[in-house]
């Protein structure tokens, strides 16, 4: 198991290669769209105005980042600490729960567990949110209490009132793409309404050669939406014009970024961001993602009103992407592409 800070030499399993590398020269000009009108009433003009804006967004590169979204900045504050805290412990408390290659829960070191070239210059934890009707047990205070002891429960409850804080956010979102695309606006609130979604705390360490390595590969998410605040070291690239623009950290904004389930959603109309992570030779950097993403079994299939010509991708569930991205592929720049491909010739070759 790597020690990050004690390392005086890149491990070539963490080298890039040099094309990924090129360097970002500029900053994006992204929308930072302000949610304020949204939640003060029924405000349609408000509310017309920020589809205008997300809209534009997602139809160039699927990323923008909003302002006056309601969650509570203490909350994000101990989040953030939290997780801090986390990533300081012995890799000994930390490998508890250490993540197993098939599992998506867990600590996880570079993901080492799953590849052994293009390795991430970074450390990961990783859980399951869901609100568990009829049950007073929260999945993310069991994660941490089963996991770690008793003494983590606190933790545990940190990470649930964020977790709930951004589904509910993530919701009020997928209104906001509805009324964006023209559909009946609760279309896809409604389709997420009892979402499975994944928690991801990210720690990147320092790295002596920072021209070498990557704290994220280039990749489009899988998943529908994702949710991101990072803190002020910065790190987070939006490829956009066929060239890496970097993203400056803005404490009161939450990143959102469209990701490849959506865009089969939307059958093709939104584009999923295609993004990376440098990584920093003087400081450390954290970023708290999460993946906002249907149940399991829900099938991915946009709304008629949007389907006036070719549906651009077959039926399929969040599960079958997520098992295609877990055992059978690196999620990339092209993996919606190459999901298709395999997951057509698959039903071509097991019809049922």
């Amino acid at each position: 198991m790597l020690n990050f800070h004690q390392q005086t030499n890149i491990p070539k399993e963490f080298i890039y290669p040099k094309e990924e590398l090129i360097q970002a020269q500029e900053e994006l000009n992204e929308l930072v769209i302000d949610l304020r009108g949204i939640f003060t009433g029924n405000n349609s003009v408000a509310t017309q105005h920020v589809a205008m804006l997300v809209k534009t967004a997602c139809l160039n590169h699927g990323f923008f980042q909003v302002i006056n979204h309601g969650v509570d900045s203490q909350l994000i504050n101990m989040a953030h600490a939290h997780v801090n805290d986390f990533f300081k412990l012995p890799l000994g408390v930390k490998l508890k729960v250490q993540k197993q290659h098939g599992s998506l829960w867990g600590y996880s070191s570079a993901h080492a567990e799953r590849f052994n070239s293009r390795l991430p210059w970074k450390e990961t934890l990783s859980f399951n949110f869901h609100e568990n009707s009829g049950s007073n047990q929260s999945v993310v205070v069991d994660f941490f209490e089963s996991g770690f002891g008793k003494e983590f429960e606190q933790m545990g409850l940190v990470f649930e009132r964020y977790c709930k804080e951004m589904k509910r956010l993530g919701l009020v979102i997928m209104e906001i793409l509805g009324i964006s695309l023209g559909v009946e606006k609760s279309y896809y609130k409604e389709f997420f309404r009892d979402a499975n979604s994944i928690m991801r705390c990210n720690f990147y360490p320092t790295c002596q050669d920072p021209d070498l390595a990557l704290g994220t590969a280039p990749h489009c998410d899988p998943n529908s939406l994702t949710i991101l605040h990072q803190d002020q070291v910065g790190g987070l690239e939006v490829f956009v014009d066929s060239k890496w623009k970097s993203v400056r950290p803005r404490p009161d904004a939450l990143v959102i970024n469209i990701g490849d389930t959506f865009t089969a959603l939307s059958n093709g109309l939104y584009k999923s961001c295609v993004h990376r992570a440098i990584v920093n030779r003087q400081l450390d950097r954290i970023s708290l993602a999460f993946f906002f993403c249907p149940r399991e079994d829900k099938i991915i299939v946009p709304p008629q009103d949007l389907v006036s010509g070719p549906r651009m991708y077959p039926d399929f569930t969040w599960f079958d992407l997520l098992n295609f991205t877990q055992n059978h592929y690196r999620a990339d720049q092209a993996t919606l592409q190459n999901f298709t491909l395999w997951f057509l010739s698959s039903k071509f070759n097991n019809p049922t």
